[in-house]
């Protein structure tokens, strides 16, 4: 499992770079086909490379990502290793040692008649061109596995919060800042309203919800009223009710300076995890652990979406997070504990066996 996990690791797929992704996609699928016994189909889509396996008429989906957040040339700043039981590099946790532990325990079954294994290449960024391919085989299956890493302690996840992004343009008027800016629109001003508006919103729709204002941008000269700025907002809801209500309310901003005009783009990306997806399967799951002698499972509800949203957002029901152990998705110290992964493919191996 070391080797594979070394091989997938190696192959660095940042999500942006297509060819990095399309070079990932067939290291994937040569390391599937050898465990699986058969060729994946590869599936391009918008440019962006998936990889799919299909047994028989399928009724239980194995969903996962082989694209990383991690720049061409990571390897370099936080290269492989392996010591002391803990595994480091660029996507080793979230996700390809779910990769890892996922072919591992669908080549000790007997059979794979039934099962869907679907790899894709955009999770990371959207999901823009694997979304609707993941709903449309979700609308057919009677559940959906997420091999995305673990919460903390190894925790599955059976609640996800939905994901909204919006893109926020404020068109003003530029004029000389020294001699004339009372003749301009301050777009830059304008986009301070909006932000303070935006602060208000979350505590108006409550539920847990969050709207953040993240990337601002404004101005082309420091001597010039600025004629545009723009704002990206992440918004996380934990019900689609709050969802729609951030939704009317974000397209019903109103510009506070005369003269100035917005102009809102985006709106919900995922729509949230319920834990009525997830019950019926972690309870299932929590039978095969005791089974196996693998201790209590536990289970949590995170703030971060994955491609388990859209399962579940199409009445799909989902398991998230029975990838890998450790900690660090996306930053410096992202890692894997090794010695759970053994136990981690067997669980995955007994669920599957379970649902079939």
């Amino acid at each position: 499992m070391l080797a594979d996990l070394e091989e997938l690791v190696t192959c660095e797929s940042f999500s942006a770079d297509y060819t990095a992704v399309t070079r990932s996609a067939q290291v994937v699928a040569a390391q599937g086909s050898r465990l699986l016994g058969t060729r994946p189909r590869l599936l391009d889509i918008g440019g962006v490379t998936h990889v799919q396996w299909t047994f028989g008429t399928p009724r239980v989906l194995l969903l996962g990502h082989h694209d990383t957040v991690w720049p061409i040339g990571s390897l370099t700043t936080h290269p492989w290793s392996v010591e002391g039981g803990v595994a480091r590099g660029p996507g080793v946790f979230d996700m390809k040692a779910g990769l890892v532990q996922m072919f591992h325990a669908l080549a000790s079954l007997p059979s794979l008649d039934g099962l869907c294994v679907l790899v894709t290449g955009d999770e990371e960024t959207g999901s823009d061109t694997s979304r609707a391919l993941i709903e449309d085989i979700a609308r057919t299956c009677s559940a959906t596995l997420v091999l995305e890493p673990s919460a903390p302690g190894g925790a599955l996840k059976t609640s996800r919060k939905g994901v909204s992004l919006y893109d926020i343009t404020v068109h003003g008027r530029a004029a000389h800042a020294g001699l004339e800016p009372e003749r301009g629109v301050n777009a830059a001003t304008e986009l301070a309203h909006q932000i303070l508006a935006l602060q208000t919103m979350a505590t108006s729709v409550g539920m847990g919800t969050t709207v953040t204002p993240t990337l601002v941008s404004a101005g082309t000269a420091t001597n010039t009223v600025p004629a545009r700025a723009e704002l990206n907002v992440d918004v996380r809801v934990t019900t689609p009710a709050a969802q729609e209500a951030v939704d009317q309310r974000i397209r019903t901003l109103q510009p506070q300076l005369p003269g100035a005009t917005l102009h809102i783009d985006g709106g919900p990306n995922r729509p949230p995890l319920a834990p009525d997806a997830s019950r019926q399967l972690f309870a299932l799951a929590s039978e095969q652990a005791e089974r196996l002698g693998l201790g209590p499972l536990r289970q949590t509800a995170v703030g971060g979406a994955s491609d388990g949203n859209y399962t579940a957002g199409v009445g799909c029901p989902t398991l998230d997070g029975l990838g890998a152990v450790g900690d660090g998705a996306h930053a410096d110290h992202e890692h894997v504990i090794t010695a759970e992964m053994p136990a981690r493919a067997r669980l995955l191996a007994h669920l599957v066996g379970a649902l079939r």
